[in-house]
């Protein structure tokens, strides 16, 4: 009764406030329109414990570190210890890398995040005609083993671990990785790290694919099987919603694709008779985080929920680390403006701040001046500093899920985790998400969102401090990286110096066993790492299984 009475209460004093809040509204000449969240539902003035729903604590929030890990994975999480912070480079040649990442690691960098370049990216070598423009322009041209041992040479493997970004080529580059580890005297069983792995992103966000769909598909879970026998420590995927939302998806869909990618990637595991509990509890994500703060917060905690929620009730995993949403977390390379660049710190230390509060495993932090050019020296070194600010300086690693019990951010990850619900049920009644990339409704779908994010920019509905409001005609000075037009030509020459180095029969024998496996259908991990220490090139691994697959040509919508 007394709960009945104050619910009465209540409601009584909600709608004295909405009349009031309705008259202070009447009184401005220029009203604002009713605001919504950035994925276009309706917001509130105030949110109050009626919003918060019918939450029953243990069972939807539930403490950091217990199902369904709503408030963190961890009970202790980074008063136990602190996100990974990790910085993305790759620029020029593997020799200034490898200073780059000398130069961040005595600045603090305690993770690896490896960009490649585009030829290496999609299976071609540094020679081949396609290839010429792009060497060394977006990350580093690893051709073979012997730049990815130039790359990570007198590196601490054992105690700072890479994060190799790289999706179509990631069987040869994590070859190479391998044996480039080995050779530094690291057991496999203690080979730590990551590869990005996620192909199916390939094909809705940025395009970076080789083979078609299904050998795509394959091929991606074929790291799956190898590495849960042979490399433990190895993160063989890292889903990456991040690349989704920077294709212009709302939050919702960059939560929903990227789980709908991760079921089909554990039922193809699955259908290999592999169990859910020897490979989920290395699966790592990657998502985005834009500027709006609560709304960022709300989805990492949605996230954690709801990937919890489906691998105990779909897949019926027992081991509790299966179900834990481990993800890092990157500055969205799309909030940088390239109008007065000095703002987009202000920008990074809101990812920054987000991430941390939505408790995430690693970080990375974009540099002021990346949306002209790769990062300085300097502006990476500043993006690192913010990390360690927030780290050391702003109390929020002192307590864990600090906005939870807010009932907008409740009510937020709940109305979150429902849409996400929702399309993933949409994606499933077009034939799973491989069926629905291979029909181009998922291209459509993040299409018609950018384009709606981008028209509100254009007409000024979404202000972007400096862009579209608050401008000036004054472009301040800052100094920019200018890549290495020697680069290409340096590369190419490595190449040439490999190829009359090696012997061409074994090559010849490891290259035709690769295809053979292709043609059985067999793991192809085995034969790609004796590819690698036959010091095939990655232009030559996949060069192979092009003649076994073919190339996917994306359908027109």
């Amino acid at each position: 009764m007394a709960d009945d009475a104050a619910n009465k209460d209540l409601r009584e004093a909600g709608q004295e406030y909405e009349s009031k809040l309705a008259d202070a509204l009447a009184r401005q000449s220029e009203p604002k329109p009713a605001p919504e969240t950035s994925y276009g539902m309706p917001l509130k003035s105030v949110y109050t414990p009626e919003d918060a729903g019918d939450q029953d604590y243990l069972r939807d929030l539930g403490f950091p570190g217990a199902y369904p890990f709503t408030r963190g994975i961890r009970p202790d999480m980074y008063r136990g210890r602190l996100w990974t912070m990790r910085q993305y480079a790759g620029y020029d040649t593997v020799e200034e890398t490898n200073s780059r990442f000398r130069h961040l690691l005595g600045q603090g960098l305690t993770g690896m995040n490896v960009a490649f370049d585009l030829p290496t990216q999609l299976g071609m070598d540094p020679d081949h005609p396609l290839a010429s423009s792009e060497v060394g322009k977006v990350g580093i041209s690893c051709p073979s083993v012997r730049q990815m041992e130039t790359l990570f040479h007198e590196l601490p493997l054992k105690q700072v671990t890479p994060s190799l970004t790289v999706n179509a080529s990631a069987q040869s580059v994590l070859s190479m990785y391998v044996v480039t580890a080995q050779n530094q005297g690291i057991p496999l069983e203690q080979i730590g790290g990551t590869t990005q792995n996620d192909i199916l992103k390939e094909f809705i966000a940025r395009g970076n694919y080789i083979f078609p769909p299904g050998p795509s598909l394959k091929m991606t879970v074929d790291l799956f099987e190898y590495c849960a026998q042979h490399l433990p420590r190895w993160n063989f995927i890292n889903i990456c919603g991040y690349h989704v939302r920077e294709a212009g998806s709302s939050l919702v869909q960059e939560l929903a694709f990227a789980f709908g990618n991760a079921r089909a990637y554990l039922d193809e595991a699955l259908s290999r008779g592999m169990d859910i509990d020897d490979f989920a509890p290395r699966i790592a994500f990657n998502f985005s985080v834009f500027n709006n703060v609560l709304e960022e917060v709300a989805k990492f905690r949605a996230a954690r929920r709801l990937w919890a929620r489906l691998l105990k009730e779909r897949y019926g995993a027992k081991n509790p680390r299966s179900l834990t949403f481990r993800t890092g977390a990157g500055s969205g390379g799309s909030t940088l403006v390239a109008q007065q660049p000095e703002n987009n710190v202000v920008r990074v230390t809101l990812h920054t701040v987000i991430a941390a509060m939505a408790g995430v495993q690693s970080m990375h932090t974009a540099s002021m001046d990346e949306a002209h050019a790769l990062p300085s020296e300097e502006a990476a070194t500043l993006a690192l500093r913010t990390q360690q600010i927030v780290a050391y300086e702003s109390g929020l690693a002192d307590v864990i899920d600090p906005l939870g019990g807010s009932y907008y951010v409740e009510n937020l990850t709940d109305q979150i985790e429902e849409q996400a619900e929702q399309y993933l049920t949409r994606i499933e009644e077009r034939g799973g998400m491989v069926a629905a990339i291979e029909s181009g409704w998922v291209v459509q779908e993040i299409g018609e969102e950018a384009y709606r994010f981008q028209r509100e920019v254009e007409q000024g509905e979404r202000v972007v401090v400096g862009l579209n409001r608050f401008t000036t005609d004054e472009t301040p000075p800052i100094e920019l990286h200018s890549p290495d037009p020697s680069v290409a030509s340096t590369v190419r020459d490595e190449i040439d110096e490999l190829r009359k180095d090696r012997d061409p029969k074994a090559l010849s024998r490891a290259l035709d066993e690769l295809k053979s496996v292709a043609s059985e259908g067999g793991n192809l991990m085995p034969a790609t790492l004796e590819a690698v220490k036959s010091l095939a090139t990655v232009g030559e691994v996949s060069g192979a299984l092009r003649e076994i697959f073919g190339e996917w040509q994306a359908p027109n919508v």
